[in-house]
């Protein structure tokens, strides 16, 4: 079964991670299929960048998410996207609400580009 789930990437101490689509039997930083996004929760606002094209194509597949992915997705409004899109609303609209909404989410004078 694929989950989607974090890997955890950075120095000790500095925590940041992808996102990634990986088999549920792979170590936490092991193997994986495919990176759909980054997230920093470092900086302030935390810094969510994802491929939801590539997100929704995974969970057409079957792909569970784990339960830090699914508030990650939450709080970045993928998932009310994700219901949007299961109803048959289309998929370009979608892409650039997206797109205006990680805009908007990302913009902050304390974020720190490391």
């Amino acid at each position: 079964m694929v989950r989607i789930r974090l890997r955890r990437i950075g120095m000790k101490g500095q925590p940041s991670y992808r996102i990634v689509a990986a088999d549920k039997e792979s170590p936490r930083d092991g193997r994986f299929l495919e990176i759909l996004g980054m997230y920093n929760p470092r900086t302030e606002p935390a810094t969510i960048t994802v491929k939801e094209d590539r997100v929704f194509d995974w969970m057409n597949k079957g792909a569970q998410l784990s339960d830090s992915v699914e508030q990650i997705f939450k709080s970045a409004g993928v998932l009310d996207r994700w219901q949007r899109f299961k109803a048959g609303e289309d998929i370009e609209n979608l892409m650039t609400e997206a797109a205006e909404a990680a805009g908007k989410r990302n913009v902050s004078s304390k974020t720190r580009q490391d």
